[in-house]
């Protein structure tokens, strides 16, 4: 038997707890928000991230972060992106070098341009450590329809001891050494699944998300191949998989701020409107500054950085994309 905690309690934390708590696992959930844990500790509701789901009584939610962390075997963080080096600060002290720490966000750090692997390993450098990704919205694993994830680690066996602890007959695990690859696609999907949002809010059709999705994961590779990333890692779950359901899902927040953008809303309307963290559009500003510093051509990152950043209209922005000078598809084969 092993005891979990889960520092954070938004729909993703949420969703996985449900899928540990039904396998008989100990589980603890943090969160900053008393009202939350209450709400979830009295009622068994979390309303604001799935309105749906009824949690069982023996989730046990707290406030007090040392408390979640001491004597758990795991740690898994289910916090927004930009919040993961706070968090680590805040229970750095707390941790035994045995507890293994798993991530389930995906972003890059703003300002240091940092994997979230790599954050952990600056503060928590002794402690193994898994990131969980793949083409998963909470929604949907919430409601016990099949998923599958990817379980990336340098460590391949505490990859394996987290794919056997979220392992069930609806939720497939599968492992993957190349944490660079998994933490990346996982990252720039949502710069790509922002634009696919954009189409949608314009009114684009089918053949120009198409487009974005292959040209976007084609700029992603190139990316990740610079940074150390295996090629073939793109084409698999936390790649093409997680860019897919990204780009063309109702529950996709990147694709929903890209539409409310598409249709002429503003960066705060559109962020009051979603009402969750959008990760894309830090990732965004990320991938834009390390692809100008590593020198790959990112041509729809760099779109959507103009719109996001530097004011440009998405329908310009757009021409721009279609008027670039000819090449061949495989440009990077002839270079």
């Amino acid at each position: 038997m092993r005891s979990i905690s889960i520092i954070g309690a938004g729909s993703w934390g949420s969703a996985l707890s449900l899928v540990l708590l039904n396998k008989g696992y100990d589980v603890c959930m943090w969160t900053l928000n008393k009202e939350q844990a209450d709400e979830m500790n009295n009622f068994h509701t979390n309303k604001n991230y799935l309105p749906e789901i009824l949690f069982p009584t023996n989730l046990q939610v707290t406030t007090d972060i040392k408390s979640s962390v001491v004597g758990k075997d795991i740690l898994v963080l289910a916090v927004p992106s930009q919040a993961i080096r706070s968090v680590l600060n805040q229970i750095k002290d707390f941790v035994n070098k045995t507890q293994i720490i798993v991530n389930v966000a995906k972003g890059l750090e703003k300002g240091t341009g940092l994997r979230l692997s790599e954050v952990c390993k600056e503060i928590l450098p002794d402690n193994k450590f898994v990131t969980l990704s793949g083409p998963s919205h909470a929604e949907e694993v919430a409601k016990n329809i099949p998923t599958t994830l990817v379980a990336s680690s340098t460590d391949l066996d505490a990859s394996k001891v987290i794919q056997d602890l979220f392992m069930t007959s609806k939720l497939r695990v599968y492992t993957n050494p190349d944490i660079v690859g998994v933490e990346l696609g996982g990252a720039l999907k949502n710069i790509i699944a922002f634009g696919a949002g954009i189409c949608d809010g314009i009114g684009l059709g089918d053949n120009s998300k198409a487009a974005l999705i292959t040209r976007g994961i084609r700029e992603i590779s190139r990316l990740g191949v610079s940074m150390g990333a295996k090629e073939s890692t793109f084409s698999g779950l936390s790649g093409i998989g997680d860019l897919i359901v990204t780009c063309t899902s109702i529950h996709s927040r990147n694709r929903k701020a890209g539409v409310l953008i598409g249709q002429g809303k503003s960066l705060e309307e559109t962020l009051d409107e979603v009402k969750m963290v959008v990760e894309g559009i830090v990732a965004t500003d990320v991938a834009y500054h390390l692809a100008k510093k590593l020198n790959v051509e990112m041509p729809i990152t760099n779109a959507i950085y103009s719109v996001l950043y530097q004011g440009v209209n998405p329908n310009d922005a757009i021409n721009n994309l279609m008027l670039r000078e000819k090449t061949d598809e495989m440009e990077e084969k002839f270079c």
